[in-house]
């Protein structure tokens, strides 16, 4: 049962709770239609991880299949030199969005993603190309699945904290207001009725006189 909120009973707190009860109110539809918004891309941002998740599976199979014959068709020492060769600079940069006033990161890949043939292109099969085109798709498959986890963690969480205050808001405020206000539209009236009744005692005391 929703308690009663300790005010002194007036007519100038009564009309302070309900303006509280009217902002209170604006406040919920905002934060229910943010919930909303959030729940949305929640959704949509687990369907995109999923997706994400299975195409870099995907693309490390491919790898380890094309991985396995080169090295089949070099050796695991020729081939070894051979991917030393290619080895390049990486960087991810991070960048902010934002969400229904949640800031989510964004990565990029940055740097000369595509390997520098640095091998010899008559001694190698075209399994090494394969595998090096593989590994390019395989590391952006990983930055894009890690900038959708840490979106789909920080919407949970959002959600989580927004589910709060609007319980919070539904189930103890609003109520803890609206029945403050009736508890002091009733003393009100009751006060009313007795100073009418008052008034009704003095007229026929008056009148008797």
């Amino acid at each position: 049962m929703p308690e009663l909120i300790k005010v002194r009973p007036t007519k100038i707190e009564l009309v302070k709770l309900k303006r509280r009860l009217s902002l209170a109110q604006r406040v919920q539809k905002i934060v229910k239609d943010r919930l909303s918004i959030l729940t949305m891309e929640f959704l949509q941002t687990a369907r995109d991880t999923v997706e994400a998740k299975r195409k870099l599976l995907d693309e490390l199979s491919k790898l380890y299949k094309a991985l396995s014959v080169a090295a089949g068709y070099h050796g695991y020492i020729a081939l070894e030199k051979e991917l030393i060769a290619t080895e390049v600079d990486l960087k991810v940069t991070a960048g902010l969005g934002n969400v229904a006033g949640v800031r989510i990161p964004s990565f990029e890949l940055m740097g000369n993603v595509k390997p520098i043939k640095g091998y010899n292109l008559v001694d190698t099969s075209s399994w090494l190309d394969r595998a090096a085109q593989l590994s390019e798709e395989s590391l952006r498959a990983i930055v894009e699945l890690a900038e959708l986890q840490r979106n789909f963690e920080l919407l949970a969480m959002e959600i989580k904290r927004t589910k709060r205050i609007t319980n919070a808001l539904e189930y103890i405020v609003i109520p803890g207001l609206q029945v403050t206000i009736n508890y002091l539209n009733m003393k009100f009236e009751e006060r009313d009725r007795e100073e009418k009744a008052r008034l009704k005692r003095v007229k026929v005391l008056v009148a008797r006189g």
